[in-house]
């Protein structure tokens, strides 16, 4: 059985009101099954296609799947959507950090040639459809952070709840996050307008915008946590850090600020260049 890769998660579970009709009520019977899939099954889901033969960059149909939340007896669901995810990410191909050949072996350019021609004829269609979860891999970007607070934090260790290994996550409400993100970016502009956090923080902030405002928002370490050990998880206080780091700016503080700022993304190089590792 796969594990969960190496990636974090940012997703928005949306409250079933936001959905129009039939999606809405596919969605609430959903719901109310017994047994829902897992990040296991999403990641069974998403390798299928590269296990085949020839190699697909994409599904061939998009999933019907869902994670479930409920928040104050509301339903809340953050759809998959696994084959907007695989065409979105040919896009990204450059930024994998990985050589090449690697790339090409993994998923041959003809196929990304396929997956991204057929992408553009969808996208002419839907226009405006846009994925409930982003995916980092090897680490957390630092603008994530920015959504949340120190309070949202719920981390697990092994063995409670009959999980076999520990768990990190974030969750806050949808007007957390945008009032979070609207005022670490007006701290960063107004200290560093031509800084990349700033194009950083207006991108996931205008993706929020595309959402219900009483949406939740979640940060999960996803399969980070098979290469962080259980001691650094428990001891990681990145959001707080980013708290700091944006208080000490707003003050004027640029020394502190940059400190911080360092620390942090350091301590991610660190995870990041375990990709490398044989």
């Amino acid at each position: 059985m796969p594990h969960v890769p190496y990636a974090a998660f940012l997703r928005v579970y949306e409250p079933l009101a936001a959905f129009p009709e039939p999606e809405r009520a596919y969605w609430a019977e959903y719901a109310q099954r017994e047994a829902l899939p897992d990040v296991q099954d999403e990641l069974r889901q998403a390798l299928s296609g590269l296990l085949a033969i020839p190699p697909r960059a994409a599904p061939r149909h998009e999933s019907g799947d869902a994670y479930v939340a409920r928040v104050d007896g509301v339903v809340c669901v953050c759809p998959w959507r696994l084959r907007l995810r695989a065409w979105q990410a040919m896009g990204e191909v450059g930024h994998w950090l990985m050589p090449q050949p690697v790339v090409d072996a993994a998923m041959p350019p003809a196929a990304r040639r396929s997956a991204a021609d057929e992408y553009r004829r969808w996208r002419v269609r839907n226009p405006d459809a846009r994925p409930w979860i982003r995916s980092a891999l090897w680490h957390v970007p630092v603008r994530w952070f920015v959504l949340f607070g120190e309070e949202d934090r719920c981390f697990r260790p092994a063995g409670e709840s009959g999980q076999r290994v520990p768990s990190l996550r974030y969750r806050t409400p949808m007007v957390q996050a945008r009032r979070r993100v609207a005022r670490g970016l007006r701290t960063v502009r107004e200290s560093m307008p031509q800084g990349p956090l700033a194009e950083a923080l207006t991108d996931v902030g205008r993706w929020l915008e595309e959402f219900h405002p009483r949406s939740l928002v979640e940060l999960d370490y996803g399969g980070l946590v098979y290469t962080i050990s259980e001691e650094q998880l428990a001891a990681d206080r990145s959001v707080a850090q980013v708290t700091e780091a944006l208080a000490a700016l707003a003050k004027g503080d640029l020394e502190r600020a940059s400190q911080l700022y360092e620390e942090l993304t350091d301590r991610w190089m660190t995870v990041r260049e375990r990709q490398f590792a044989n």
